[in-house]
């Protein structure tokens, strides 16, 4: 099939489907539509897999090395000769490797919703935002203009807003969309502004010409020479572009809006919160990793909130008693690990093992991550609750379920032979090599990580008896999708991820050393020796030891009061203060101006209207006396 066809296809279905349920079948046939969905998903899984098998194993590889291929490049909306926005589809080994993961999740989702969403109200609008998403996602690592990256990188927001809010008679879910929208358009706004000083920097659009253009001296010359506050206008922008980043992906600082997204339909999270949005922030950090290299102070605090983001969410995870927030602070820790990876790629010893060890711990958690939610939606669909201390004893009733969670918790542990393994010992030894102090913070993240993950686990499937002897796992629908995502996390940890993905375009080998992985796979055992310790059985010791550390409990569990702080700093002191001054001045100094200036404007109105009477007699008197005293003037 040609290329630029296929290319097309595959980005193009997902909208049809939005087109067709939202317009026309989704509000009169809605089990047709999930279907029709569903298929049209099935369809675009297969053109990207035919797109992967063509790229990577046909035509990809020129003279050792994964070249890109821009099959479309159309103009839109040009400025000047050297500098237009075109829509342009950018075919690498980093895009087709988004592609997979996006329609593969996707189907998965679209699938285990037949089920899961099945008497839902508006069920056809479910799945119509379903294929908006996906076509925004798939729009978003094809393209090959960075306007036309950044409309796609707001039309995923706007989709993500529609699922977050799709249960729109709940208040929680509502303010959850509004809490996600507002918070990634503030991050958005840096990254816009960042895009505008990469074009002033390169004079293009153009993401390929962008950086050749970028990373030639000359132009490195002028970015660098020009300077704010100490930092060249080429760090201000990489930064600028690190904080969309940062937004998208849910790093600290603005990391608040993503369990709160938990609202949403639980597949939504699996889609959105797991394996495509929230590392469209670390595909974006890869996209442009020759500018960012340029700049090793860039990379550096791209390194350390990485870590500190992973850090301070596994914490978090510890205390949380919602199955789906647990998870939800799992992946702002487990992106924190990609963007640690980025950050230490500067490695002379192993050039660009960062970068393909980030991209690769993406690759599977995409998979292993959506198993876990998938499943976690299975169990409250089963159960009813999302609370996990009212669950417990569930492994013989929700076997797939509790198989399919059991692979995915040693996966995110960190545990051989499972794919999280393989991918997060790459990032270990990546921070080993350049960093030791953050390979620290991420070992340590590491045990954190096993304890947590296995601390639900236990609570869910073993700990106390189960309360209802009638629970079901669900047909088919659910534990398909569950059951292939179970092959996946434990084949997919074999690939050899280097020789398909790096930052330079050619194969480079994963280091792997048995000697360097037993530290990190005894602290993920002792992790869960830990965790088995207090949660297997029901006891007072969890409870005691909450009461043993109490305000840092609290405090922690309270996510360190960082949504409290920024509702005050909202309500208390920008709403408060800064508004309510600036509505004082716009009452009382800006509209008395302007009514002063009109009662002025309407006196002087009213005292020469006169003037204008319409009586010709009068417009001649004032003619002549006027001519008289021009002349007067003249004469003297």
């Amino acid at each position: 099939m040609n290329e630029g066809l296929l290319v097309i296809l595959l980005l193009f279905l997902p909208l049809v489907t939005f087109v067709v349920n939202r317009l026309f079948i989704g509000k009169k046939w809605p089990v047709l539509s999930g279907y029709l969905a569903t298929l049209i998903l099935i369809i675009t899984t297969l053109l990207s897999v035919v797109l992967a098998w063509q790229y990577y194993f046909e035509y990809g590889k020129i003279n050792g090395t994964y070249a890109l291929f821009i099959p479309i490049d159309e103009p839109w909306l040009s400025f000047s000769n050297s500098l237009s926005i075109n829509f342009t589809i950018l075919v690498d080994a980093l895009s087709v490797m988004m592609v997979l993961v996006v329609n593969i999740v996707s189907l998965m989702v679209h699938i285990f919703s037949l089920a899961y969403m099945k008497g839902e109200d508006r069920y056809g609008y479910y799945y119509a935002y379903l294929g908006l998403f996906t076509f925004a996602m798939l729009g978003l690592v094809l393209s090959g203009n960075i306007f036309e990256l950044f409309i796609f990188w707001e039309l995923v927001g706007i989709s993500s807003y529609l699922l977050i809010g799709f249960y729109y008679t709940k208040p929680e879910a509502v303010a959850a969309a509004k809490k996600a929208f507002i918070v990634t358009r503030f991050a958005d706004f840096g990254f816009l502004i960042g895009i505008l000083l990469l074009g002033s920097l390169s004079n293009q659009f153009d993401i390929v010409q962008m950086v050749g253009s970028l990373t030639s001296q000359q132009t490195l010359t002028q970015g660098a020479g020009t300077s704010f506050i100490g930092l060249s206008a080429l760090t201000w922008a990489c930064l600028l572009l690190f904080m969309g980043a940062a937004g998208k992906s849910a790093m600290f600082p603005l990391h608040i809006w993503l369990p709160d997204a938990m609202e949403g339909p639980t597949p939504v999270s699996a889609l959105i919160h797991a394996a495509t949005m929230v590392v469209a922030g670390v595909f974006l950090i890869a996209r442009f990793f020759p500018i960012f290299q340029l700049d090793g102070t860039v990379l550096t605090i791209v390194g350390i909130v990485g870590a500190f983001t992973a850090f301070f969410a596994a914490i978090i995870a510890c205390t949380q008693t919602d199955i789906k927030r647990v998870l939800a602070f799992s992946t702002i820790s487990q992106i924190g690990y990609m963007m640690l990876a980025l950050g230490v790629d500067d490695n002379i010893l192993n050039p660009h093992l960062g970068y393909t060890a980030a991209l690769f711990h993406l690759f599977t958690h995409a998979f292993f991550k959506s198993l876990l939610f998938l499943c976690a939606g299975a169990i409250i669909h089963a159960v009813h609750t999302n609370n996990m201390l009212e669950m417990g004893g569930l492994r013989k009733l929700l076997p797939v379920t509790h198989i399919g969670f059991l692979v995915g918790c040693l996966a995110i542990a960190g545990v051989p032979p499972f794919s999280g393994f393989f991918s997060k010992e790459a990032i270990l030894f990546a921070a080993y090599q350049q960093h030791k102090w953050l390979y620290a913070v991420a070992l340590v993240t590491a045990f954190i990580t096993s304890f947590y993950m296995f601390r639900l686990y236990f609570s869910i499937f073993w700990n106390k008896p189960v309360k209802n002897e009638h629970t079901h796992e669900g047909n088919w629908l659910i534990k398909l999708p569950l059951l292939i995502l179970i092959a996946l996390v434990i084949v997919t940890g074999f690939i050899p991820f280097g020789n398909f993905i790096s930052a330079n375009g050619k194969p480079l080998l994963l280091p792997m050393h048995i000697g360097f992985s037993v530290i990190p796979v005894l602290l993920a055992l002792l992790g869960i020796v830990y965790a088995a310790i207090l949660y297997f059985k029901e006891s007072n010791v969890p409870a005691s030891l909450e009461n043993s550390f109490g305000l840092v409990y609290s405090t922690v569990k309270h996510k360190f009061y960082i949504d409290e702080l920024y509702q005050f700093i909202t309500h208390k002191i920008i709403f408060n203060g800064i508004g309510n001054a600036s509505a004082w001045i716009d009452k009382q100094v800006i509209d008395k101006l302007v009514n002063v200036s009109a009662g002025i404007t309407f006196s002087f109105s009213i005292a020469i209207k006169k003037l204008q009477s319409g009586k010709v007699q009068q417009y001649l008197l004032i003619f002549i006396v006027g001519i008289l005293c021009l002349f007067v003037l003249f004469l003297v």
